[in-house]
């Protein structure tokens, strides 16, 4: 199928809400993923981390019981963002954790997986490949869970994984897509090639590009990105870069530091001004449209808000008001 227009894609584009496992509480992510779906959003992404990225965001809830939470409170679709199948879990569990939360969704369900960061993957003390092995861990992995998704015994005898006469019983009528996450043009073209979908955090069209020529062809790309609402802008601003500073570290920090308080130390260099540059702080409804109209055209299918600031009911009540029609 030929991809549609720019223009076509700006009314066909997803927005769903982002839930952030390492700033909000269980019950917290549960009454978001309620106030989603009455305001309009239409499918939830859901990060998947053992630590926060630094004490001041403060929470770390184990993904999977909060998915099953989900399942029983919204209709939405619901996409891990992203979980990694390779170190700190078995690609054997994530496969019957995946299974059993696409029948609990009713088939509503995407894993979206990763090479991960050392942030979450150094617990167990293991050593912290490079990389190109961190990517062919990543294949082998996929490769078991699709395996294990067929709902037949397995058995797995490969360079990093081992399977023993395996079988998940719970399994939903259809194979759980799984969606692969890249930050370069080598991980989104990994992803075109092994992925049936593509997940990202950046409005970059070459990005796209890459794993769309990569062999994703026209499999849907997920996007999140983060805004600070807030009755005022300063306010939002001191919120966001109090709490996401870290996403304006450069180069492979994100993958290489342990700890939130490595994080914590190394955010402490990024100005507030650098932060302002990519999160929308405050209540001006145009700029948080273009934000998400910058995803759009970098030609995402699937556009994920996170709001970062306190004010919940202000957010929602913005967006489900101002900001999700313009989009529509």
């Amino acid at each position: 199928m030929k991809v549609p227009p720019r223009g076509n894609r700006a009314r066909m584009a997803k927005i769903g809400y982002f839930l952030s496992s390492e700033q909000w509480t269980p019950q917290s992510l549960v009454d978001q993923a309620r106030r989603a779906e009455d305001a309009g959003f239409e499918a939830l992404w859901i990060s998947d981390h053992f630590h926060p990225w630094n004490d001041a965001q403060g929470q770390g809830p184990f993904v999977w019981g909060v998915i099953g939470a989900l399942s029983q409170v919204t209709s939405l679709p619901v996409s891990t963002a992203v979980t990694c199948p390779t170190m700190r879990i078995h690609p054997a569990i994530i496969a019957q954790a995946a299974a059993t939360a696409a029948v609990q969704l009713d088939g509503r369900f995407v894993l979206g997986v990763g090479s991960g960061e050392l942030l979450n993957e150094h617990i167990f003390g293991d050593p912290w490949p490079s990389v190109g092995v961190r990517l062919e861990m990543l294949e082998e992995a996929i490769d078991v869970i699709r395996l294990l998704h067929r709902g037949e015994e397995i058995s797995h005898h490969g360079e990093h994984y081992e399977v023993q006469e395996a079988r998940i019983y719970t399994c939903p009528e259809q194979p759980v897509p799984i969606y692969v996450s890249g930050f370069g043009t080598q991980a989104a073209e990994f992803a075109g090639r092994v992925g049936d979908g593509f997940c990202t955090t950046m409005p970059d069209a070459e990005l796209v590009k890459a794993f769309r020529e990569g062999g994703g062809g026209d499999k849907p790309v997920q996007a999140g990105t983060k805004v600070s609402w807030d009755r005022d802008a300063d306010a939002g601003l001191d919120a966001a870069h109090r709490l996401w500073a870290n996403e304006s570290l450069p180069g492979q920090l994100a993958q290489t530091l342990p700890r939130p308080r490595d994080f914590e130390a190394a955010s402490s260099l990024v100005p507030r001004d650098m932060v302002a540059e990519s999160v929308t702080c405050g209540p001006d409804v145009d700029a948080h449209v273009a934000q998400i109209r910058e995803f759009v055209d970098a030609d995402v299918d699937e556009i994920y808000v996170q709001q970062i600031g306190p004010d919940l009911d202000g957010f929602f009540s913005t967006f489900q008001r101002d900001v999700l029609p313009q989009m529509r």
